[in-house]
This record gives structure tokens, sequence and C-alpha cells, in this order.
């Protein structure tokens, strides 16, 4: 695509830009012809230090930020060159903490159909999804921790399997955190931590709400990585951390390993469904 160029920045201070090509995209046997691939040129120290290839987005194309023409995102072709029979695609992320599981913790993503066995029977939970600033943004305006009830400060969230953590503001952190014997905010690691010998029973049971319902956050997953020794004792830095100025939550894959995600893209409307996994 001669001419055509992209440049992107997160929140975390990552960037990445160069040109754009086009080329025949497998995605798990779903292929996309003339798909615009956007070839990096420059890339920050974040991406450099990956292991991965590259990003495929998953989020809508009012972001695309090709110029001087927006390019189609994936699921977008797909869409339209007929390359799936439904228009969703779907999230199950898994733990190597469920190895002994009947899917042994196994992750996947589906495009064009839902895993009828991942479902197991159960109705999908369906919440309007705001797609205005290109994310699937869903209201939460309540979450529980240990059964009780608390409103949200910040009553937006956004859905994103490519955040690793949870995202919320300092309120729901501070609830959430005061919950768990010994856990603290550590200056120096910019985020709570707490003892890493607390048992499951020790850990409090956190609930978000994705619209109007309420779904579990996995107690296995409220500890994120090993955050060093604090007057002796080792800790572990949490999965649950502040969002800061953001305005918004991000619901990234430590919460989202709780859920079986269904993005359903239609005209008009767009919505998002969840189950528990």
């Amino acid at each position: 695509m001669s001419g055509s160029t992209w440049q992107i920045s997160y929140g975390d201070g990552s960037s990445a830009s160069g040109d754009v090509g086009t080329d025949v995209v497998n995605i798990g046997g779903v292929q996309i012809t003339g798909q615009a691939v956007e070839e990096a040129k420059t890339l920050s120290s974040a991406f450099t230090q990956n292991a991965g290839d590259g990003l495929m987005g998953l989020a809508f194309g009012n972001i695309n930020t090709v110029k001087p023409n927006p390019v189609a995102t994936p699921v977008t072709n797909m869409i339209n060159q007929s390359a799936i029979s439904e228009k969703l695609f779907t999230a199950k992320l898994g733990s190597w903490r469920d190895a002994s599981d009947p899917d042994k913790g196994a992750s996947f993503y589906t495009f064009g159909y839902i895993d009828q066995t991942t479902l197991n029977g159960e109705t999908p939970f369906y919440t309007p999804v705001d797609n205005s600033q290109g994310f699937w943004q869903i209201q939460s305006g309540t979450y529980t921790v240990n059964g009780t009830s608390y409103n949200a400060n910040t009553t937006t969230s956004i859905m994103d399997t490519g955040t690793t953590l949870a995202l919320v503001d300092d309120a729901t952190c501070q609830n959430i955190y005061n919950a768990i014997p010994g856990a603290t905010y550590d200056q120096s690691q910019q985020g709570y931590v707490f003892p890493a010998s607390t048992t499951a029973d020790q850990l409090p049971q956190v609930q978000f709400a994705i619209g109007t319902k309420l779904f579990d956050f996995q107690k296995e997953d409220l500890g994120f990585a090993s955050a060093g020794t604090t007057k002796g004792q080792q800790m572990v830095y949490g999965s649950i951390q502040s969002a800061g100025d953001m305005g918004m939550n991000i619901f990234g894959d430590a919460f989202l390993k709780s859920l079986y995600a269904v993005s359903l893209t239609t005209t008009p409307g767009r919505e998002k469904k969840q189950v528990n996994g």
C-alpha cells in the first residue's frame, strides 16, 4: 500500500510505527485475502524485548491509525469476505493452575462460532457495548468483596485481552486489599502486594459487574507475580491494580480468565456476551 503509514502508542508508554502492506492472512484456518498488515520499522523496547512476532488487534476499526486512509481490521474482513458463518469471536483464557482440569487449562480464540463444550449448556448473558471509542466498553457500576456490595466510582470498563492485569479505581483497589491480611501498597512496586503465604481461604471473594450481572474473579488469579520481600516476608504483586486517572476500568486477562467471552458484532448495535468459564 504505497504511501500508507501507521503509528501507535499505548498507555504503558510502548509505541511502534511503520509502513503498510497487504497479504493473505490465515488465522486458525480462517483465510483473509488482501488483509492490510502494519509492518513495523520502529519499535519501543517493550516490543523488542517481547518474544511475540506481533499483535492482532480485536478492537473496532474506528481507532485504526493507518494514514492517509484507514484499513479494515481482520475481524471486519472475515465478515465482509464471508470467511466466518457468524459475526462474532470468542476468547477463553486458561491458566497453568488448571492443568488438571479436563481442558488442561488451555487457552483459545474462535472466529465465527461459539465453542459449545466450553459454554457447557449455559445461556450466555448479553450486555450492550459502547464502541464509540473503538473498544469493547461496557457498564460496570457495582462490585462485591466477600459479599459486601459497593457502587463503583468508575462505572465504565473495557474488556481487553491485550491487558494483563485488571485496572480499577483507587477506592475499589483499597476495598479489595483491605480484605487480604498483610496486604499493603508498595511504593517501590507502584502497586498493591500481599504475603505469598496467603492461603485461598484468606483471599476475598471478589465480583465485578458486567452490565447488570456480577461475575466472580477467580481467587487463584488475585496474585500476579513475585514482588520480592518486605521485612523478610515474600510478597506477591496483586493482579488488580489502580487505573490511575484513566477514567475507565480495564478488565484484562486476570479477570477474563474467569469468563468465556463472546464478542458479537452486528449492525446496528454491538454486544458482548459473557458466561462463567
